[in-house]
């Protein structure tokens, strides 16, 4: 059996930089106003929920003991309807799209809300490595003698800048690409090209007065190089900086998913049919390569072409990651990231699969393209991918 799975809605919150708009929510209650908002933009009956998948990578303190089911008991969905959070580093979210995708495409289920979500403000990067046991001892580290007789000392930034160095991409590309990522990224805010796939939520400004965010926090359209001059270089590197890097955000989103014979009998528009997924693992020294053998295995699946594709989103965790991919798989510069990627719009990290499928199906429709593709990089050297198709 292998049913057609389609995204009927697809929202998300604003981007909120650490400690910004979102910094006193909990995440259980952030992620269930995005659950909600997915289902209310239907009209849909709670009750034909089978389940809920969520991306999140810090399933620690407020964001642990399951926090799928948690945003369920904190949402309007029914106590009836269970929940489970799913861990694939940056690509959590987007593995959750899959999973649901795939229980529906197997005919186990017809209904799944796929959904992301991390607040950064209270956990990020390393938190779920620095836990202490029961008896107050420290946890542990889940990088032993194992790993490191194998690959030495992970690093992000290390291998960013190695990806940067075996590509043959230079300080200014990088630079480059990251302006343009702001200015992408404010154009596409001030035209109106998020306004579909967001939904305000109330937060706090600086001063602690309350705000309904509609606009992503983070973006900068004054960065220049100039300005990314002089930031530190990050230890470890030869010029990798913050502003190269993706930014420590907030954020939720949710996609609901569902069989054809579904949408058929609720009378349902579909906005995106989910075409094919795929994940690779990768060298887990340079760990940020997957999308580049991720995205020609989904392609296969699919039997696209890199022509083939409108739009594609390829997380910028940092800079070289998304410059190394597009020289690698000679991909068209003006179809990449259209309004902008993390660098600009944050990385939430177990909410980023999530939040750029979103904003594909969006602009898939607004542009009346046809397919789009997303991938993500992951720590520990993974990579999922996913072909979204138009409806």
């Amino acid at each position: 059996m292998n049913k057609d799975v389609f995204v009927v809605s697809a929202v998300r919150t604003a981007v909120g930089k650490q400690r910004g708009y979102f910094r006193e929510y909990m995440a259980p209650e952030l992620l269930a106003l995005a659950l909600n908002e997915a289902v209310d933009r239907l009209n849909l009956d709670v009750n034909e929920v089978d389940d809920v998948i969520t991306g999140c990578v810090y399933q620690i303190g407020e964001q642990g003991f399951n926090l799928a089911r948690m945003a369920v008991l904190a949402s309007k969905l029914p106590v009836t309807l269970g929940g489970i959070s799913v861990n694939r580093q940056c690509g959590s979210s987007l593995s959750a799209i899959q999973l649901g995708a795939g229980m529906i495409a197997s005919g186990t289920h017809d209904v799944i809300i796929a959904s992301g979500c991390e607040i950064m403000s209270k956990y990020s990067i390393a938190s779920d490595m620095n836990c202490t046991l029961a008896n107050g001892q420290n946890a542990g580290h889940p990088i032993g003698t194992y790993y490191l007789e194998k690959y030495g000392i992970p690093s992000q930034t290390g291998g960013a800048q190695a990806i940067a160095n075996q590509w043959g991409i230079t300080k200014e590309e990088c630079q480059d690409f990251a302006i343009a990522s702001h200015a992408r990224a404010h154009r596409a805010t001030e035209e109106g090209h998020f306004k579909n796939e967001l939904f305000p939520v109330k937060g706090l400004d600086k001063e602690g007065n309350a705000v309904l965010c509609i606009k992503d926090e983070t973006i900068r359209p004054e960065t220049s190089r100039e300005i990314l001059d002089g930031l530190k270089v990050i230890a470890g590197t030869e010029w990798m900086t913050a502003g190269l890097s993706s930014t420590v955000t907030d954020g939720a989103s949710a996609v609901v998913l569902m069989s054809g014979e579904k949408v058929k009998r609720l009378g349902l528009t579909p906005m995106a049919r989910v075409v094919a997924s795929a994940v690779v693992g990768s060298d887990p020294v340079l760990m940020l390569t997957g999308p580049i053998t991720a995205t020609p295995k989904v392609l296969a699946k699919a039997g696209l072409t890199m022509n083939d594709i409108d739009l594609f989103e390829v997380n910028e965790a940092f800079a070289p990651i998304p410059l190394a991919w597009a020289k690698e798989l000679k991909a068209d510069m003006d179809r990449l990231n259209v309004n902008g990627g993390a660098l600009a719009l944050g990385h939430p990290v177990g909410n980023s699969g999530s939040r750029l499928s979103v904003t594909a199906i969006h602009e898939l429709h607004r542009r009346k393209g046809r397919y789009a593709l997303v991938t993500l990089c992951t720590g520990g050297g993974q990579a999922p991918a996913t072909i979204f198709e138009r409806a």
